[in-house]
């Protein structure tokens, strides 16, 4: 199940390092790369939701292998794409399959666990999420410069087929079927409302800047809010009729899954927007070769991974101040970030990157997991796979708000300031976002179940 977990997440971040290489072949321009990028990630979370509530009808296992078939065949596809266009469409059709598939690990979690197994399992899932985003980066740049059989960029996304196939045999094997005894049928109103206000919000922020901020772009964001204020309305009159809506209303009364999910939004749009903003100033500022960008987040990566162990062993001695600890050290990683990039400049490199890329990644490695925990401790087994959409939906769109915002900043600031100072000035924005996440930490339920 983890496995399932972790391909979504990489492939987020794994093309960011193969955007070069894809303009170079492919000839695509900055629109259809921002569409690679965007695709995916628009198609995965407008439909995570759906894919949880479809899990808790048919069967969690049956749509996890599903999904899991699925992402293997559209990785194909995107690895043998000719030109960008085809590239785009697989990506899209990539992104709903990893929606089918990724509800069905939490909520398999959630229905089949108790106690301390659910606790190990639920940290065991947010250290392999934490570390699927930096490890894929890392992957990237090895495929890319490793451009094995003369597979370049594609490799990226060839990879994923052996996994997928791998995937399959195990689940087959091993994972239990579980389904909600009282499912309840597709909100049909709530889905399409969801899609379209996700949809008019992340499609203008991604492709805004690369096509120019045209018309389409403000009035879709002008459109947001009442497409998001109609979501909600139906979602609450349904919940009054006594039928399912697609977001139950009544789990934001949960207060760890409404505090928890207010922290999780901008710790996601932090870490999303800082992976793609390294990315470009590591291998188009100071013209490193893919693998030496990899190779720069290798040490936030150990130190996550280091963290995320420690995690539920601290957790049960200090509970959710943790949370509050791994903020501080994050930000402190993130101030030593910005001191040596104004510092260093243009002789940036790994060592002068390390001691803040390790802080980083270790206060990280001490909030995700817990947020996780905290987010679906009380939801209840029979909405598991509605809770685990909600959550990796904030997520997922969080962490493509954060390419697009802090992304779009970051390119913005670099022609006029010039890389250096937009990097410190983009990293001094996140900076104050995670003073705003420490602060929120202290409202968490101070005993994490």
């Amino acid at each position: 199940m983890l496995l399932g977990a972790a391909l979504p997440l990489i492939d987020f971040f794994i093309v960011n390092v193969a955007l070069p290489s894809i303009d170079r072949e492919l000839g695509a321009g900055p629109t259809m790369l921002e569409l690679v990028v965007a695709g995916y990630g628009v198609a995965y979370a407008v439909l995570l939701v759906l894919g949880g509530r479809l899990g808790d009808m048919a069967g969690r296992r049956r749509l996890f292998l599903v999904g899991m078939a699925a992402f293997g065949l559209t990785s194909l596809a995107c690895g043998l794409a000719p030109e960008a266009g085809t590239l785009v469409a697989a990506r899209v059709a990539q992104g709903a399959s990893a929606a089918l598939m990724l509800p069905q690990v939490l909520a398999t979690i959630h229905a089949t666990t108790t106690g301390r197994r659910r606790a190990r399992a639920l940290s065991l899932y947010g250290a392999t999420a934490g570390l699927s985003m930096v490890a894929g980066q890392i992957l990237g740049g090895v495929l890319v410069s490793a451009d094995i059989a003369g597979t370049g960029w594609r490799a990226v996304f060839l990879v994923n087929v052996p996994v997928a196939l791998a995937g399959l045999a195990l689940a087959a094997r091993t994972v239990p079927e579980t389904r909600s005894e009282r499912p309840a049928p597709v909100d049909g109103p709530g889905t399409v409302l969801l899609a379209l206000s996700l949809a008019a919000l992340l499609m203008p922020l991604t492709e805004g800047r690369a096509a120019g901020w045209p018309l389409w772009t403000w009035v879709s964001l002008a459109a947001f809010p009442f497409l998001a204020g109609a979501f909600w309305a139906v979602e609450r009159r349904a919940d009054r009729q006594g039928r399912t809506p697609l977001v139950p209303p009544s789990l934001f009364a949960l207060t760890g899954l409404r505090r928890g999910l207010g922290m999780v939004l901008p710790f996601s749009i932090g870490f999303g927007g800082f992976m793609f903003v390294m990315a470009v100033a590591l291998q188009q500022g100071l013209r490193l070769s893919p693998v030496d960008a990899g190779i720069a987040l290798v040490p936030m990566a150990v130190a996550f991974f280091a963290a995320s162990l420690m995690g539920p062993r601290l957790v049960g001695r200090h509970g959710s101040r943790i949370v509050t600890v791994g903020g501080l050290i994050q930000a402190a990683g993130l101030a030593l970030l910005i001191t040596a990039a104004l510092r260093d400049g243009d002789g940036l490199g790994f060592w002068q990157l390390l001691p803040g890329m390790a802080l980083a990644g270790f206060g990280q490695g001490l909030q995700i997991p817990v947020l996780f925990r905290i987010v679906l401790a009380d939801v209840p087994g029979e909405q598991a796979g509605v809770g685990a959409g909600v959550m990796v939906t904030t997520q997922q769109s969080s962490l493509a708000l954060g390419v697009a915002t802090l992304g779009t900043l970051f390119l913005a600031l670099s022609g006029p300031m010039g890389m250096r100072d937009a990097l410190a000035a983009t990293l001094g924005v996140q900076l104050a976002a995670v003073g705003l996440t420490v602060v929120m930490s202290l409202r968490l339920p101070r005993t994490v179940r």
